[in-house]
């Protein structure tokens, strides 16, 4: 193939615009030691892998501890952050509470299941770290409260990894919503549709022995090791996870309450059933349709979740459609486009996806340069809605729930099930 002048030249220019706008696609060089945050990763598998990579890649900041409760992942996780600080190895350790003892560790990036959320995070906050804490925030409402209390107690920033709030087209097609261009918005529908694999049944075994076990459980009920539990599955049981709609559902869920620019709901009506994965042992809804509603305001927020669909719905996987009166926006990491009346395509605009932009973003307000764009009272509030519609679900009801004191007053078995207190030297503290 012959390359001109001309198109070398071109070529150049791109390559040099790529990295003017997206610095991640290599490693950038790193700031002065004085200028780096020391992060640690907690919990180095799946979500946590991708951090620890990209916050390693970040010039202001130094991944210098890695944490997990399984050493077998140490060898492999440490020597990729090695490759990407040139050299420098992180620290490992097995305990989360002899990790929060290291006085040079300035941040922690919460990345355990579900269940490990809140309290890594008001431990980090007590332990005066600032915290980037996965999605879903917490594991209950009752905890997603404490996190917020810690964060504000401790003035701590806490960061949750909804990072559609940091995504430059997710934050101009939601100023478009938000314009009045499409009239008046009065309902969101958050979507998520993929095919996940099943979880079949397999007997309690003995935990490896690199494994800690009881850490693992922490604030959890105490079971048997499976590796359905630890593995994969773990999402999909009550006791650890929140189903697909707190895993994947509460990005689509916090983009849609950002849009409709509502806060907490007062009402919430769900349905959820296993159409497909009939006989195995997962406890969440691979189908869900949830309504929610919210006070002083007429917007209502519909989200509809099936984990069955070799397709997705509006052309991504996850997203959400915007309806107003004189056209709709649908949203997806993929970009956006916007429909107009007689079902006329006005535009679309292609975009990629970066969680980049938001791990800069925490950087940044840790070291007191920006506000968090999704700070821990959002996380909690999108977090919320998740929580809701479970349990909306899991009942089989429609629910009343009280945004000032975030309780279902009128509902003594859904109240109950808004927390849970926590198992041995794992409680979630009360006093914070």
């Amino acid at each position: 193939m012959t390359i001109t002048r001309r198109q070398a030249a071109r070529w150049t220019a791109q390559l040099a615009t790529m990295a003017t706008v997206a610095p991640w696609i290599k490693p950038a060089a790193k700031a002065a030691p004085s200028d780096r945050l020391h992060i640690a990763v907690v919990g180095i598998r799946g979500r946590g892998k991708a951090l620890l990579s990209g916050f390693a890649k970040l010039p202001n900041s130094q991944v210098t501890h890695l944490c997990d409760v399984n050493t077998e992942y140490f060898p492999a996780q440490s020597k990729q952050v090695a490759d990407l600080q040139g050299g420098v190895t992180p620290e490992c350790v097995q305990d989360i509470r002899k990790l929060l003892e290291n006085k040079s560790i300035d941040a922690i990036a919460v990345a355990t299941p579900d269940h490990w959320h809140a309290l890594a995070s008001i431990w980090g906050c007590q332990a005066g770290k600032h915290v980037y804490v996965e999605k879903p925030c917490s594991h209950n409402i009752t905890e997603g409260r404490r996190m917020v209390q810690a964060a504000r107690k401790h003035n701590r920033v806490v960061q949750v990894g909804t990072q559609s709030r940091s995504s430059p087209h997710m934050i101009e097609a939601i100023r478009y919503v938000q314009s009045g261009k499409l009239g008046a918005v009065h309902m969101a529908r958050a979507f998520n549709s993929q095919l996940r694999r099943r979880v079949p049944a397999v007997p309690d075994s003995s935990a490896p022995g690199t494994l800690n076990w009881d850490i693992w459980q922490g604030p959890a009920p105490e079971r048997p090791f499976n590796s359905n539990r630890y593995s994969y599955g773990w999402r999909w049981y009550w006791d650890y996870g929140t189903g697909d709609m707190g895993n994947d559902g509460v990005h689509d869920l916090d983009i849609a309450r950002w849009g409709l620019g509502v806060e907490t709901p007062d009402s919430v009506h769900g349905f959820g059933t296993k159409l497909f994965f009939q006989g195995d042992t997962q406890e969440t809804p691979d189908t869900q349709s949830v309504v929610f509603t919210f006070p002083g305001s007429p917007k209502v927020l519909h989200f509809d979740q099936r984990l069955w669909t070799p397709y997705h719905m509006e052309g991504y996987e996850n997203g959400v459609v915007f309806y107003g009166t004189e056209a709709y926006l649908v949203l997806g990491r993929g970009g956006w486009r916007v429909i107009e009346r007689g079902n006329k395509l006005a535009f679309e605009k292609k975009a990629s996806f970066s969680e980049m932009p938001h791990l800069e973003n925490f950087l940044a307000a840790c070291q007191g340069k920006a506000k968090a764009t999704c700070d821990i009272l959002e996380g909690h509030r999108s977090t919320t809605l998740a929580h809701l519609g479970n349990l909306s679900s899991r009942l089989g009801r429609p629910l009343k729930f009280d945004p000032a004191t975030e309780s279902i007053p009128t509902d003594p078995e859904a109240n109950a099930l808004l927390g849970r207190k926590g198992r041995g030297a794992f409680v979630i503290p009360e006093s914070i």
